[in-house]
């Protein structure tokens, strides 16, 4: 696949709305905001955030910083944003972390809670990281959580339940593989409680956000979480991410 200018890949974005105009509708983005704010534990995404957050006008404050969407907490309902440009300035600072990890042939997890639509950017990235010379864990076999499975597919784990791969946005999976693991990875790259239960327990993590999800963003900002992308993480096609991790990987050095 050609390597998409970054203008091109912002045109991308917004075309498939990846970024830009997003699916996700302003009243269910300020919902989240407000479970979170109110401390409901789900949308903390495995993340310790304690009584730092406790006004949904601070949460919505960092979103239009590091998200982009509409800032004017009277904007109720209808349309919300993602920034393209900010969706792009985190593949790139995400693209420097996977260098690093290259260079220092690291162990490297990755996991999903979206595999409906991310596990093949994530799977992408790791068969470059391995290509490279990192070591991607594979993660024991037999672990539970959630009362269903943690298991691995094309170097990616995921949480299975019912024969079917699920979308969860649950810290659990994440906790149960640490937990499991006789040498823990160096870096992980994931989303969802993946990611934040990672950063949580002190592991250098970095993730793709919705603008629904605030938890990751959050924990950027302080210093948590290493990385987060803001993106729509279920758009139509899962084709669509294909230019952006084409980018991400040439921009980490890791495409041949």
């Amino acid at each position: 696949m050609p390597i998409p200018s970054r203008a091109a890949l912002v045109d991308h974005l917004v075309r498939t709305r990846i970024a830009g105009d997003v699916a996700t509708p302003r009243d269910n983005n300020l919902s989240h905001y407000r479970r979170l704010a109110n401390g409901d534990r789900h949308y903390w995404l495995g993340l310790e955030l304690g009584d730092r957050w406790t006004d949904e006008q601070d949460v919505l404050a960092v979103m239009a910083e590091r998200c982009g969407v509409v800032d004017d907490p009277e904007h109720r309902t209808g349309q919300d944003t993602i920034d393209p440009e900010l969706t792009v300035d985190g593949l790139e600072r995400m693209s420097a972390r996977l260098r690093k990890a290259a260079a220092g042939r690291e162990r490297v997890l990755f996991a999903t809670g979206h595999p409906g639509a991310l596990l093949d950017v994530h799977s992408r990235t790791a068969a470059a990281l391995r290509a490279a010379g990192c070591d991607i864990v594979r993660i024991p076999g037999g672990l539970t959580a959630d009362e269903g499975y943690v298991v691995q597919f094309a170097d990616v784990a995921v949480f299975e339940r019912g024969a079917s791969l699920w979308h969860t946005h649950s810290p659990e999976p994440m906790r149960t593989i640490l937990g499991a693991l006789d040498s823990g990875p160096d870096l992980v790259v994931a989303d969802h409680g993946w990611a934040g239960c990672a950063g949580q327990l002190g592991v250098d993590s970095m993730g793709y956000a919705d603008c629904n999800d605030p938890a990751l963003f959050i924990g950027e900002a302080e210093g948590v979480v290493q990385v987060t992308v803001p993106l729509d993480d279920h758009v139509v096609d899962p084709r669509f991410y294909e230019p952006m991790t084409a980018y991400l990987l040439n921009a980490a050095g890791l495409l041949p």
